[in-house]
């Protein structure tokens, strides 16, 4: 089918791309937020078309998904037809909700003309979301290229805009760490952090943050309110041990002897001096955490899991 969607999410699209559709996906002129069209830093399939919105208004499609609420009306205008009547709408919900929580009133509340899919139980419990329907499809990760040699007594953290986002992405623990190694920094918006044991690459290729994390000795995951970081589950599915906050779905992603995650700060810098005293103990965690992040996480999991729902959506619709 014809599956409209917006670049927003680079890793989690890379993810969801890879099925058996066609993806349309906006671009404009200015390859501004809502036209970026195909990704420069990720490897995407043909089966990914760019279309202009002049393009969307005669194109077939068979269903949208929606990733930021104003996509809504721009969908609308887009492809001149009523979103959610006309044709059918999923909204995927990437993120933990903000405000009042739990109380925090999802912006598509209440509504009987979409669906929305959150993409961890943790969010399907916390998002107040009213009477409208809901799923939860967990991440899917494709296979890493990459794997674990933890070879450098580095650390690595992969996130984005730590400077503007600060303590949701844990942005002031990472001084914590700095004694125990020096720490490579990877994403968007990083490039500011660069002090004293701290070294930032900004916006590299997904392949590289692969190949560079995989010869870290630990991962450090230090967000406090997160929906679930896909680089954790990249970073486990490499086999790098992970040293993250027990916050969110974190708890339930990594099982005690797959990673060390705690809210006790003092415990997560206790196990970073583990790892890099003992690379044995790291490359064992590491390996139980590929296993299950391979278990829970898998590619072929997680297509299937939204095959079936965008052939019931569109199935209610017809």
């Amino acid at each position: 089918m014809n599956v409209l969607l917006w670049h927003v999410h680079g890793a989690w699209t890379t993810a969801f791309v890879q099925g058996k559709h066609r993806y349309l996906v906006p671009a404009t002129e200015d390859r501004g937020p809502y036209g970026r069209g195909r990704a420069r830093t990720y490897t995407w399939p043909d089966t990914v078309v760019e279309m202009t919105p002049d393009e969307l208004a005669t194109s077939d499609v068979d269903v949208v998904l929606l990733q930021r609420p104003e996509e809504l009306a721009l969908a609308g205008a887009w492809l001149r037809r009523r979103v959610g009547r006309h044709v059918p709408a999923i909204f995927v919900e990437h993120n933990t909700p903000r405000g009042d929580v739990p109380e925090t009133r999802h912006p598509f509340a209440d509504r009987d003309d979409l669906l929305i899919v959150h993409v961890t139980h943790f969010n399907a419990l916390f998002w107040n979301t009213g009477f409208t329907r809901t799923a939860v499809i967990e991440h899917g990760i494709p296979e890493p290229g990459a794997r674990y040699s933890g070879e450098l007594d580095r650390l690595a953290v992969v996130t984005n805009e730590p400077l503007h986002r600060w303590r949701v992405t844990g942005t002031d623990l990472l001084i914590r760490f700095v004694d125990v190694a020096p720490i490579d920094v990877y994403g968007i918006g990083v490039a500011g952090l660069a002090a004293p044991n701290v070294e930032t690459v900004e916006d590299p290729p997904q392949w590289r943050v692969h190949e560079e994390i995989a010869r870290r000795r630990a991962y450090l995951h230090l967000c406090r309110w997160t929906s679930l970081g896909l680089s954790l589950l990249e970073a486990m599915t490499i086999g790098v041990p992970v040293i993250g906050l027990a916050t969110t779905e974190a708890v339930t992603a990594v099982p005690p002897d797959a990673g060390v995650l705690s809210t006790d700060v003092r415990a997560l810098v206790d196990a970073a001096h583990w790892f890099i005293a003992e690379p044995e103990a790291a490359r064992r965690i590491g390996a139980r955490g590929r296993q299950v992040a391979l278990a829970r996480y898998g590619l072929d999991r997680f297509l299937a899991d939204w095959d079936r729902l965008l052939e019931e959506t569109t199935c209610a619709s017809r």
